[in-house]
C-alpha cells in the first residue's frame, strides 16, 4: 500500500468522496459488510468480485482507508476489463483509474441497507452456531426392566435451562418426525440400534452404551445448534417436555406443523436455482463427499487406536509402579546369614519412591488418552457424522423420486388395462393418450431429477424440491 499510495495527496477525490459515504461514523475504517454491499453495485461476475475479495486486507471485520483505496482501484481495473491484479496498479501511480460506482452521496445507504444475503446460503458463523445452546447428554443408573434393561439419557439444555429424561427410542421417534418436518434438509444422523446379545453387564455391552451416549450427544447438539431447526416447535418439545410420553407429544407437534416444504416461499421457485449441468454437479458432489467420507473414517480409526494406546500405556505403567510398590514395601526378614541386609533395605525404599514416579507416570498418559478420545477422536466423529447425514440425504431422495416414478407407471398401466377393457368409453381414450404424454414428461423430468441434491456442505436447504411439487403436481391431476 506504501508503494501504491506514498502520499494521500495521490488519491483521486473520487475516491476520498466514496470513502467518506461508506465509512463508519465513529471509526475511520470501513466494515466488511458494508464493503460487500459496494461490490454488489459493480455489475462484475461473481469470479472476478472474488478476484478482487482476495486482495482485501482486512481485519476484525474493517478496512482501512487505503485498504479501500487499493480495491477501488482494482474495481476500476476489472471493469475497464483488465485482470484486478495489485501488480498493474504499479504501471499507474500517476493517474489511479475511478471505478463507476455511481454518485457518492447515493453510496452513504450502504451503511444502513440489511447485507443481501443469497438466498440458497446460510450467513452463520460457527462461533453463533456454538452459542445457541449446548446439550450435556448424561448416562443416569440403568432400570431393570423383566428381560431387558432400559438404558435413560439425562439431557439438560443450556438454552432452556431444563433437564428431561429420555431413551434411545425417544430419540428415534424424535429425528422420524425431523426428517418428516424437514424432508430437504440435512439432518444428523442417529446412532443405530443395537439388539442386546450376550451378558449384559460385559465390559463391550459397556464400552458399546458409552458410545451410543456420545453419538446421541453429537446428534442433539447439532440440532440444537441448528439455525433452522433450534427455533423449531419440535426441538423445543423434545428439550423441554417433561410428561410421561414424549413420543406422542411430538408426533402430535408433527401434524400440527406439517411439511416445512409446503409453507417454504423458495420451494415453488426451486427449478429456478437449478444450474443447467445439476446431474454432473451432483455426481462429482456425491463422489466427493463419499471420498472425504472414507477418508476421515481411516482417520477415525487410527486416532481412535492411539488414544486407546495411551490408555493402555496408562494402565502398564500403573501396574509397573503397584509391583515397584509391593516390592518395596514387603516386610519379610533376611536370613541372618545374609551379606546384603542393609543393602536390600535401601533397595527396597528405592523401589517404593520410584513407584510414586510411575504412577505420576500413568496418570499423564490416562490424560494424553483422555484428551486424544474427547479433543480428536470425538472431533472427527462429529464430521463423520454430518457426512454420513449428507449422504443419507442423497439416498433419501432418491429412493423418494423411485417411488414416486413407481407410482406414476403404476396409474398408467391401470389406465391402458382400462383402455383395453370392453367397458372402456371412446372419450376414455383420448385422457389415457393425455395421461401417456404427461407422463414422458415426468420422465424426461425426472431424469434431470435423479441426481438432484443441494450443493451446500454444512446443513443446507434443498431448494431443488420445486420440481418434485411439480412432479407431483402432474401426476395427481389424474
Amino acid at each position: 500500500m506504501k508503494v501504491l499510495f506514498p502520499l494521500l495527496g495521490s488519491v483521486p477525490a473520487y475516491y476520498r468522496e466514496v470513502y467518506e459515504a461508506i465509512r463508519c461514523r465513529t471509526d475511520e475504517r470501513v466494515q466488511v459488510e458494508v464493503f460487500q454491499r459496494l461490490l454488489q453495485r459493480t455489475d462484475l461476475s461473481k469470479t472476478v468480485v472474488g478476484q478482487i475479495a482476495e486482495h482485501v486486507d482486512s481485519s476484525d471485520g474493517f478496512l482501512s482507508k487505503l485498504s479501500l483505496y487499493k480495491v477501488l482501484a482494482l474495481i476500476a481495473l476489472a471493469q475497464q476489463g483488465k485482470p484486478p491484479s495489485p501488480k498493474l496498479l504499479e504501471v499507474c501511480i500517476q493517474e489511479l483509474p475511478k471505478p463507476h460506482l455511481g454518485e457518492p452521496r447515493d453510496l452513504k445507504a450502504l451503511r444502513m441497507q440489511p447485507a443481501q444475503e443469497d438466498v440458497l446460503t446460510m450467513s452463520q458463523t460457527l462461533d453463533k452456531l456454538l452459542v445457541r445452546d449446548t446439550v450435556q447428554l448424561e448416562l443416569i443408573p440403568e432400570k431393570k426392566g423383566l428381560f431387558l434393561k432400559h438404558v435413560e439419557y439425562q439431557v439438560t439444555s443450556q438454552r432452556y435451562k431444563i433437564s428431561v429424561y429420555r431413551r434411545y427410542s425417544d430419540f428415534d421417534v424424535f429425528h422420524e418426525v425431523l426428517l418428516q418436518r424437514f424432508a430437504y434438509r440435512v439432518v444428523p444422523a442417529l446412532p443405530p440400534k443395537r439388539m442386546l446379545k450376550g451378558v449384559l453387564t460385559s465390559v463391550s455391552e459397556r464400552e458399546f452404551i458409552e458410545g451410543r451416549r456420545r453419538a446421541l450427544g453429537r446428534f442433539i447438539n447439532l440440532v440444537a445448534r441448528h439455525p433452522f431447526f433450534s427455533e423449531d416447535e419440535l426441538v423445543r418439545t423434545f428439550l423441554t417436555f417433561s410428561g410421561s410420553d414424549v413420543q406422542t407429544k411430538l408426533r402430535d407437534t408433527s401434524k400440527k406443523t406439517g411439511d416445512e416444504f409446503m409453507t417454504n416461499r423458495l420451494a415453488t421457485q426451486a427449478k429456478e436455482y437449478l444450474p443447467a449441468d445439476i446431474q454432473a454437479q451432483f455426481s462429482a458432489s456425491r463422489e466427493l463427499i463419499r471420498n472425504i467420507h472414507n477418508s476421515f473414517q481411516k482417520l477415525r480409526d487410527r486416532a481412535e487406536k492411539m488414544a486407546e494406546r495411551s490408555k493402555e500405556n496408562a494402565t502398564d505403567l500403573l501396574m509397573f509402579g503397584r509391583e515397584l510398590s509391593t516390592l518395596g514395601s514387603d516386610a519379610s526378614p533376611l536370613p541372618s546369614l545374609a551379606s546384603s541386609q542393609s543393602t536390600w533395605g535401601t533397595l527396597r525404599q528405592s523401589l517404593k519412591s520410584l513407584s510414586v514416579e510411575f504412577a505420576v507416570l500413568s496418570d499423564k498418559a490416562a490424560q494424553q488418552g483422555r484428551r486424544e478420545e474427547d479433543d480428536v477422536v470425538e472431533k472427527l466423529n462429529l464430521f463423520l457424522d454430518l457426512l454420513q447425514s449428507y449422504r443419507d440425504l442423497c439416498e433419501r431422495h432418491e429412493k423418494g423420486v423411485l417411488h414416486e416414478h413407481q407410482r406414476a407407471l403404476h396409474k398408467y398401466g391401470m389406465m391402458k388395462r382400462q383402455m383395453m377393457s370392453a367397458t372402456v368409453q371412446p372419450k376414455e381414450q383420448a385422457s389415457v393418450e393425455q395421461l401417456e404424454s404427461r407422463i414422458v414428461q415426468v420422465v424426461t423430468l425426472l431424469d434431470r431429477w435423479h441426481g438432484i441434491q443441494e450443493w451446500q456442505f454444512f446443513w443446507p436447504m434443498h431448494l431443488q424440491s420445486g420440481l418434485f411439487c411439480r412432479l407431483i403436481t402432474l401426476i395427481d391431476i389424474y
